[in-house]
């Protein structure tokens, strides 16, 4: 009776001792290189735990990089393939509990319930059956990508598959890298009844513990912010609470980042300065058309999803193409869209890696000019201590309790291969 008491206390308290296999798989594939075409980056690579779920570069350095954050170098070989990845890496925080949300900055994993997996993607109908969530769609798709993870055609089979765009041939390929791990098939054995050897691993219980991973190690809702809407109205000082009256008030702010995640999950046009490789659109090939490439209508040319805003101070630099590394600047942007485009100069991207040598600035009048047109920001006039006040909000919304990262950075990977980039 005494141990049956214990129990029921347990379960009361919502306490539980059992290990969650999925997280402790999904947080060792996340860190794992043998995902990637040459085994030379990972998820975390890009999402690191430590730098915001990030990498702390306006523009990604993938396949063939080396190093984390801001000491991350372009590499050698990059015939064939553009050295940087044409958008910034986004945040990672609650994208598994955000209803309905659209992944990727142009939104092309989102739910529709006219494809079998009930997931729209670039895979169309390809995309596999079982998927758990639309955070397991995405985890398939950057190792389908020559830039990120894949490699160049000739490098490997990934590489070859993704040059073909054969979204089935990469996910084969990389599945049978893990089903030649008897560290993973262990695991997954204990993850999922249903697989009973490695033949029975398929893409989809990848994709489910990476998912699964994410959205556990990133929940952020905990913030001074969470707090005050639970009546702990000291949890905001003054500076903030005057932000977030001017948030929710006279800098409009709410108009698209409204609801408890700051987002309305839909995609705008902020008439922000190309910055990048572009996506083989428009003037040189060098211009990124925004959720354009997902719709393929023209309205939608230069719009991107609004991200939450959850531990936005963290997730530096900001915009989809990381454009602006001081949160002031972005703030600054939004208010006045005009002048912050107008006057934008490369002291505003962060990290040496990223510089005019190495990434093309389409910021002709002409191409101005067409952002400008497509903006959908109204300019607001703010004084200084009045972007202070917001600033300070914005800091408000940052989770006081993280999970810590001894949870979420393994000490190993089944592959054997080294955790640092």
């Amino acid at each position: 009776m005494k141990n049956i008491l214990i129990i029921f206390a347990f379960v009361i308290s919502g306490t539980s001792f059992a290990k969650d296999y999925k997280f402790e798989l999904g947080k060792q594939l996340f860190f794992d290189k043998v995902l990637s075409g040459n085994k030379n980056i990972s998820c975390a690579t890009c999402h690191h735990p430590k730098l915001g779920t990030g990498d702390n570069l306006p523009l990604s350095v993938g396949e063939g990089g080396s190093g984390l954050g801001s000491y991350r170098r372009l590499g050698d070989n990059l015939d064939g393939v553009k050295p940087l990845v044409p958008r910034n890496a986004p945040p990672l925080f609650n994208l598994g509990i955000i209803k309905d949300f659209p992944l990727f900055h142009d939104g092309r994993i989102e739910f529709n319930d006219s494809y079998p997996s009930g997931i729209k993607s670039p895979a169309g109908h390809l995309l596999p059956e079982g998927l758990e969530s639309s955070l397991a769609a995405q985890a398939l798709f950057p190792v389908t990508s020559h830039v990120e993870m894949a490699g160049q055609e000739g490098d490997n089979k990934i590489a070859d598959f993704a040059a073909k765009e054969d979204f089935k041939g990469v996910w084969k390929e990389v599945t049978k890298r893990v089903q030649n791990l008897n560290g993973y098939v262990e695991q997954f054995r204990a993850t999922y009844s249903e697989i009973k050897t490695k033949e029975d691993i398929g893409i989809h219980h990848i994709g489910n513990a990476i998912g699964h991973f994410e959205d556990k190690a990133f929940r952020s809702v905990d913030s001074p912010y969470d707090r005050y809407l639970k009546g702990q109205y000291w949890s905001l000082n003054m500076e903030a609470m005057r932000g977030m009256s001017l948030f929710y008030g006279k800098a409009q702010c709410y108009t698209c980042h409204y609801g408890k995640f700051q987002t309305d999950g839909k995609f705008h046009s902020l008439a922000l300065p190309h910055v990048g490789p572009g996506k083989d659109k428009g003037v040189d090939g060098k211009e990124d058309f925004g959720r354009e490439l997902v719709t393929k209508n023209k309205k939608d040319r230069y719009k991107f999803r609004t991200p939450s805003l959850r531990n936005v101070a963290l997730t530096g630099p900001w915009g989809h193409n990381g454009a602006y590394s001081d949160l002031r600047d972005i703030v600054h942007h939004h208010i006045d869209p005009e002048t912050a485009l107008l006057n934008f100069n490369s002291t505003h991207l962060n990290g040496d890696v990223v510089t005019e040598e190495n990434i093309p600035f389409v910021g002709d009048h002409s191409i101005n000019k067409m952002l400008l047109a497509s903006n959908d920001l109204p300019k607001v006039e703010l004084s200084e201590e009045e972007m202070d006040n917001i600033i300070e909000f914005l800091h408000a919304l940052t989770d006081l309790k993280p999970m810590g990262f001894k949870k979420l950075i393994p000490l190993s990977v089944p592959s054997g291969l080294s955790l640092e980039d």
